[in-house]
């Protein structure tokens, strides 16, 4: 499953990030690395972009991003 699916108020933990090397380094380095979790805060009235909370700040990130984001599947996710 992907970031851009989760719904809003969902944690997830990150999995992979797939892509382009250049994107995949720039998701990175903005902290959305292998066992990071992530919450899904809102979206835009458009859908786009995608709001999301991890490791202390805020992060918006467009639909196309959070499609390069592989997580787990939320009813997987311990509490």
């Amino acid at each position: 499953m992907t970031l851009d699916l989760i719904e809003p108020e969902i944690s997830v933990k990150v999995l992979k990030v797939i892509g382009q090397k250049s994107s995949r380094k720039r998701i990175l380095d903005m902290g959305l690395t292998p066992g990071t979790r992530v919450e899904v805060i809102r979206r835009a009235p458009l859908g786009d972009p995608v709001e999301f909370k991890l490791k202390g700040y805020n992060l918006s990130l467009r639909k196309k991003e959070a499609r390069t984001i592989l997580v787990e599947a939320p009813e997987q996710v311990p509490e």
